[in-house]
C-alpha cells in the first residue's frame, strides 16, 4: 500500500494526492447508514458534553466508535501516510465535516500548528524549529462529493509558502457561519474568518489555479495541511448531504496539546472540552519519544491496531 516514488514526487510538488478508493460506493453508504445512528450515542465520546454548535462536537469520534477506530488504522491509509511521514506515525485527531444544502463553501486556509481557532494556542508543536514540519490529512467521504455538493479544492504547490499564521487568533463570531461572500463565492468557516490571520492582509489566493477534486463515496484524498485548501459551496440544487471526515496524522516526534496543560482542556467556537480522556493513537511503528498521551484502546475497550509495526 506504500506510495510509489512517482506518487511521492507528485505529493512533494503539489501537496496533495487522490482520490484513492478505500470502499466501493454502495459498501460505504451501508457503513454510513449504520454509523450515522451510532454517532447519536455520545455516552462514551471523549467530549461527550460539548454542545452541537461547537466544532468540538464532531472531533475524535474514532476514540469511541468501533468502525471509526478501525478506519483511522486502515493499512490502505496508514501505509501511504507513513511513506510521507516516516515509519512512526500518530493519528492525533479526526473531525466530521457535514455540508448541507445551501451551506457556504469552506474558506481558503492552511494549518501549521492548528492554533488559529483556539486563540492562537498551538495544538501541535513540531520537533524542529519550523512552525510546520509535515502533518498529513486524509479526507474521506461517506456520501460522495462533487461540485454540486461542494467538493474540496486545492492550489498546487502552495505548501511551500506560509500564507496564514495560525499562531495568531481568529475572532469567533457565530453570526458569520453562513452567507459570507468572498471574491464572489460564498465561503465561511464555522464562525471564523481565516483572513484575520493572513500574513499579508490584502493578499488573495489565485483561484484560477484551484483544482477541484470530486470523490465517490468511499474515496479519500491525502494532503499536507500546509497546502492551500478549501471547498465549494453547496448551492442546494440537490437535497444530497455531503458527509466527510478528516483524519489528522503526524510523526511521533510532535508534541500535542502541550500548551493546554494548565487547563487540560481545548476551546473552540465558544465552547470548551476536557482533554482528560483524549489520547493520540499509534497507528504505525514505535513511539520512542513518549511526548504525548496515547490511547491503546477506545473508551469502550476496543484495541487500536498498529498497521505497520516494527
Amino acid at each position: 500500500m506504500a506510495l510509489s516514488q512517482q506518487d511521492l514526487a507528485l505529493f512533494d510538488s503539489r501537496g496533495f494526492l487522490g482520490p484513492f478508493t478505500l470502499f466501493e460506493p454502495e459498501e460505504m453508504k451501508l457503513h454510513w447508514k449504520q454509523l450515522r445512528l451510532q454517532l447519536f450515542n455520545r455516552t462514551h465520546a471523549v467530549y461527550a458534553d460539548t454542545p452541537p454548535s461547537s466544532t468540538l462536537y464532531n472531533y475524535d469520534r474514532h476514540l469511541d466508535n468501533p468502525f471509526l477506530a478501525g478506519l483511522v488504522c486502515r493499512t490502505e491509509l496508514v501505509s501511504r501516510v507513513a511513506s510521507i511521514l516516516g515509519p512512526d506515525v500518530l493519528c492525533w485527531r479526526s473531525e466530521f465535516l457535514p455540508k448541507y444544502p445551501g451551506e457556504d463553501g469552506h474558506a481558503w486556509r492552511q494549518a501549521h500548528c492548528f492554533g488559529g481557532l483556539s486563540d492562537g494556542i498551538p495544538h501541535v508543536r513540531w520537533a524542529k524549529s519550523e512552525i510546520y514540519d509535515g502533518g498529513v490529512t486524509v479526507w474521506i467521504t461517506f456520501t460522495g462529493a462533487d461540485e454540486e455538493t461542494g467538493c474540496m479544492q486545492f492550489i498546487p504547490g502552495t505548501h511551500r509558502t506560509i500564507f496564514f499564521d495560525d499562531r495568531k487568533a481568529m475572532r469567533y463570531d457565530p453570526t458569520r457561519t453562513n452567507w459570507t461572500e468572498v471574491n464572489g463565492i460564498r465561503r465561511g468557516y464555522f464562525g471564523y474568518d481565516w483572513r484575520d490571520i493572513q500574513v499579508v492582509p490584502n493578499w488573495e489566493p489565485d483561484e484560477s489555479k484551484a483544482i477541484s477534486v470530486p470523490c465517490r463515496a468511499g474515496q479519500f484524498i491525502m494532503y499536507c495541511s500546509g497546502v492551500l485548501h478549501s471547498s465549494l459551496p453547496h448551492p442546494g440544487n440537490t437535497s444530497r448531504v455531503q458527509m466527510a471526515m478528516t483524519i489528522r496524522y503526524a510523526p511521533t516526534s510532535v508534541t500535542i496539546y502541550d500548551d493546554m496543560k494548565n487547563t487540560n482542556s481545548i476551546s473552540e467556537a465558544g465552547a470548551s472540552a476536557s482533554l482528560e480522556k483524549y489520547g493520540a493513537v499509534l497507528v504505525s511503528g514505535i513511539d520512542e519519544y513518549k511526548r504525548n498521551a496515547i490511547r491503546t484502546h477506545t473508551t469502550t475497550g476496543i484495541p487500536f491496531i498498529n498497521s505497520c509495526p516494527r
